[in-house]
C-alpha cells in the first residue's frame, strides 16, 4: 500500500480536507469510513497525524477489518470470489476471472490474517493430505497453519497458476513484492494513534457467520497436490461477525476510541441499517436530543430494538436482540478488571384483553469490568407476544 498510487491518494485526502475546512469557515469535520476505508484513513493518520489533527473533529469507523479478514480472505485469494450467485454470474465477471485479478490486488494481501496479533480464536489454514508413512503406505494427516505460516502454502499453491493472454501463457504466482508493501502498511497501521484532538468511534457488525479459518479436503478425499487448491472448495470454521470481518478482528482497532459498539448487521447491509444512523446521530450531536441518551458516559445504553428474528406461527411473534458496547471511561484508575461482572435484569408482562394481545419480555444487561478503564457491555433481551384471538 506504500506505494506511488498510495502516496498519491493520501495527499489527495490531505488536500480535500484542507479545502473543505476553509470553505466551511474553519469548522473541523467529521469523518466516516466503512471496511477497507477505514484503514486507509488510519493509515492517513498514521503518517499525517499533524493534518488529521488540524482538520477532523470525530472519525467513526463502520465494519473495519482491522485486523483482516481471515477466513474470507484465504479462500478468495486461492480460489477467487463471486459477489453474485445464480443466474446473475451470467451477466457479472466470473470467479476465476475476479481471482486472477486479486492476485495482484494490495487489498488482498493487506487484508490476510494479521500475523503479530494476537488472537484469541486462532485463524488456521488446515490441509487434509496424503503423505507416505513410514512403512510406504499412504496415510492422512490434518495439517494446521497459523498466520504467516501460511504464505509458504500460498506461495505453493499458485506456483503453477497463468493466464493465457493473446496465445501467450503469462505466469501469474502470488506477488511478493505486494506482500512486503503489505508489511509495511501493517507497521504504519500498528503506530498510528489518534491525536489528542480527535475522538475515535468504531462500529462493527455481529450476529452472523463469519468464515475465520479455512479447510481444505477431507479425511476422506485428502488433498494429493497443493496445487490443487485453487480448484478445491473450502469448508469453514466461523464465528461471530457481519459475515466477512469477524468481530474479534474488527474491535481490535489498537487506538483510543471513545466507544466501541457491535449491531447486527452485514459487512455491506450494516450501511442501511437505521440503528447504525440513530447511533452516528448521536454521536455527531446532530438533530434533536434523543431520550435514550445518557449523558453520564455519553453512549446510547437503551438503542432502539433492533428485530433479529421474527416467527410468526399460530399468532406468535418472537422477537430477540442482542447487542454489544465497549465503553472506555475517564477514570481509569479505579478500573479493577478482577471485579466481579454486574448482572441486571428486567421482565415486563400484559394480560391480554380484547385489543391487546398477551406479551412478555425479559432484558439482561451484563457489564463486564476490564482494564484500562473498559467496560465491556452486552444485551440480551426477547419479547414474546400471542394474539387476543388466538
Amino acid at each position: 500500500m506504500i506505494f506511488a498510487k498510495v502516496t498519491d491518494t493520501l495527499d489527495r485526502l490531505a488536500a480535500k480536507l484542507e479545502s473543505v475546512y476553509k470553505a466551511s469557515g474553519g469548522k473541523k469535520i467529521n469523518i466516516i469510513s466503512h471496511s477497507m476505508g477505514g484503514l486507509l484513513v488510519k493509515c492517513f493518520m498514521g503518517l499525517h497525524s499533524d493534518v488529521f489533527e488540524k482538520y477532523v473533529k470525530n472519525w467513526i469507523a463502520i465494519a473495519v477489518p482491522f485486523r483482516g479478514a481471515p477466513g474470507y480472505i484465504a479462500s478468495t485469494f486461492l480460489n477467487g470470489v463471486s459477489f453474485v450467485e445464480g443466474w446473475e454470474q451470467n451477466f457479472f465477471i466470473s470467479k476465476w476471472s475476479m481471482h486472477q485479478l486479486l492476485i495482484e490486488c494490495p487489498s488482498i494481501y493487506e487484508l490476510m490474517a494479521c500475523p503479530s496479533f494476537h488472537w484469541q480464536h486462532m485463524p488456521l489454514l488446515e490441509i487434509w493430505r496424503e503423505k507416505e508413512g513410514c512403512n510406504g503406505i499412504p496415510q492422512t494427516i490434518l495439517e494446521s497453519y497459523r498466520p504467516g505460516e501460511s504464505i509458504d502454502i500460498f506461495k505453493e499453491s499458485l506456483s503453477g497458476n497463468s493466464i493465457d493472454y493473446g496465445g501467450e501463457n503469462i505466469p501469474l504466482p502470488s506477488n511478493l513484492e505486494i506482500l512486503k508493501w503489505a508489511k509495511e502498511t501493517h507497521k504504519v497501521l500498528s503506530e498510528a494513534k489518534v491525536p489528542s484532538g480527535v475522538k475515535f468511534y468504531n462500529i462493527y457488525g455481529i450476529n452472523l457467520e463469519t468464515p475465520h479459518s479455512v479447510c481444505y479436503g477431507s479425511k476422506e478425499a485428502p488433498i494429493t497436490d497443493i496445487r490443487d487448491l485453487r480448484f478445491s472448495e473450502p469448508t469453514y470454521v466461523c464465528v461471530d461477525g457481519d459475515g466477512t470481518v469477524p468481530v474479534e478482528s474488527a474491535k481490535a482497532d489498537g487506538l483510543n476510541a471513545e466507544a466501541r459498539v457491535g449491531i447486527p448487521g452485514e459487512h455491506r447491509g450494516i450501511l442501511c441499517e437505521p440503528h447504525l444512523y440513530r447511533i452516528l446521530k448521536h454521536w455527531l450531536k446532530a438533530g434533536n436530543p434523543d431520550p435514550f441518551y445518557n449523558p453520564i458516559n455519553d453512549y446510547v445504553i437503551l438503542p432502539t430494538t433492533f428485530e433479529m428474528e421474527s416467527l410468526h406461527e399460530n399468532g406468535i411473534q418472537v422477537t430477540s436482540l442482542k447487542e454489544e458496547w465497549e465503553i472506555i471511561t475517564e477514570d481509569q484508575g479505579n478500573q479493577d478488571a478482577n471485579k466481579n461482572s454486574l448482572v441486571s435484569s428486567v421482565s415486563v408482562s400484559q394480560g391480554p384483553s380484547k385489543q391487546s394481545s398477551r406479551s412478555k419480555a425479559h432484558a439482561t444487561v451484563i457489564v463486564h469490568p476490564q482494564n484500562e478503564g473498559k467496560q465491556h457491555v452486552e444485551l440480551n433481551a426477547i419479547s414474546v407476544s400471542i394474539d387476543a384471538q388466538s
